[in-house]
């Protein structure tokens, strides 16, 4: 493991214990037993550290932007943004559980970029001039499996099981039917 990847993985743990706010750089060098300057030569500030954490997500919210956008039809472009994202919650769970809903969190990812995927993949699934149920039905959805992938509860639950049971009653709540075994994602 890297240095920069030991970095990551201690200032997680202490994001989960702390917070992001409630952690400073002193923390995680003293988790790590290293000096405060082997971090700065690491990551220059904390903000640094959690946006090298969370760009492997982003940038594959941004790639199933891209591949949604390719779908020909609601149903298929709603499957197809659902089996993506679930993939991210069930992937990114650790991380989804430590830094979802944290204030400093939100305040580095309001304006990255990959926003605006986010956004265009909400867009997608709401298909054009979404009704107001739809929308609702929408806006449930991504909550529900963000909030899913930090429910404690469902923390040991196997990947395919939890995989699978998000997509069904996602796809169940938008008014998708799952594809048929003949067709294509």
């Amino acid at each position: 493991m890297s240095a920069r990847e030991r970095v990551i993985g201690a200032a997680l743990d202490l994001f989960a214990e702390n917070g992001v706010s409630g952690t400073s750089l002193q923390m995680i060098a003293d988790r790590l037993g290293v000096t405060k300057a082997a971090v700065y030569h690491q990551f220059p500030t904390k903000e640094e550290i959690v946006l090298t954490a969370i760009a492997p997500a982003m940038d594959r919210l941004v790639a199933l932007a891209e591949s949604t956008a390719g779908q020909r039809g609601r149903p298929a472009r709603v499957r197809h943004a659902i089996a993506g994202v679930v993939d991210l919650v069930v992937d990114y769970r650790r991380l989804s559980a430590v830094l979802s809903f944290d204030p400093v969190v939100i305040q580095l990812v309001r304006p990255h970029p990959a926003m605006r995927a986010v956004e265009s993949l909400l867009d997608m699934i709401a298909g054009p001039d979404p009704d107001p149920a739809t929308r609702i039905g929408v806006t449930m959805v991504s909550g529900g499996l963000i909030t899913a992938g930090t429910d404690p509860h469902l923390a040991k639950m196997d990947d395919e099981a939890l995989r699978s049971l998000l997509t069904a009653s996602a796809l169940r709540l938008l008014g998708v039917r799952p594809a048929r075994a003949d067709q294509k994602q």
